[in-house]
């Protein structure tokens, strides 16, 4: 087994406005380890994503982060704690440059010479966000978008990187690149938490994986091992 754990989420539940998005979900994040939590469209990934960083309230249950309940703190709080998380639809700063967007992922830092540092680093592992420093973030492609929003959040110098559905609606090229630099930040030790609708890809690259299905988690286990399991198979990698 991996390290302590960093993530605890337990028995969580979400409504929408009557509806019950996420029924009772209980996961854990160690430290060093990539998690990836995989399930079809709809099934309320995004949802506890969106409970565990402080961006929607949740109705019962807990989410504990470093042995603490963080419960009723806002993103913004949890950052400065070191989650960091990468959103669906990426929410780069539209009217910004990309520099400007990576000197916003580390607004909580005073640290100058170091975080010039880490702009370069973030340069040479997406080299194409070098090319275009001083362009709008408006102004490019979907990919570069996910580029810079992964970028951003790393800039924070995150202990938990949360990636919710980052090839979505990427060209293959794109998407191979994203879970290229999701591998190796991970190899470098980074811990992560991926949502992603690409079953196969996700499980490929994580030590433990959950499905999730209609608000519930269904399935858990090494990520190996999901892989061949013959229901995950044709439930989720199209077999």
């Amino acid at each position: 087994m991996t390290g302590k754990v960093l993530l605890e989420v337990k028995d969580l539940k979400v409504s929408y406005g009557g509806i019950q998005a996420v029924k009772g979900v209980t996961l854990e994040v160690r430290e060093g380890e990539l998690v990836s939590l995989i399930g079809s469209n709809g099934a309320g990934k995004t949802t506890t994503m969106k409970a565990i960083t402080g961006v929607l309230p949740f109705n019962a249950g807990d989410v504990q982060y470093l042995g603490k309940s963080i419960k009723g703190q806002g993103p913004w709080e949890l950052v400065k704690q070191g989650l960091a998380m990468v959103p669906e639809g990426r929410g780069v700063f539209t009217r910004m440059t990309i520099v400007e967007n990576l000197q916003m992922g580390a607004y909580i830092r005073s640290d100058k010479a170091e975080i010039e540092n880490d702009m370069e680093k973030m340069f040479n592992i997406f080299p194409r966000l070098r090319e275009r420093r001083d362009q709008l973030a408006g102004t490019m492609s979907g990919g570069e978008q996910q580029m810079l929003a992964m970028a951003r959040a790393l800039m924070s110098r995150p202990k938990v990187l949360l990636l919710d559905e980052p090839s979505m609606g990427l060209s293959p090229i794109m998407v191979d690149k994203i879970f290229e630099v999701v591998k190796d930040v991970y190899s470098q030790g980074m811990t992560v938490m991926l949502v992603e609708q690409n079953a196969s890809r996700a499980l490929s690259i994580a030590d433990r994986g959950y499905v999730m299905d209609s608000g519930a988690i269904t399935m858990t286990g090494k990520a190996s091992d999901m892989l061949s399991d013959p229901k995950v198979r044709a439930a989720y990698l199209g077999e």
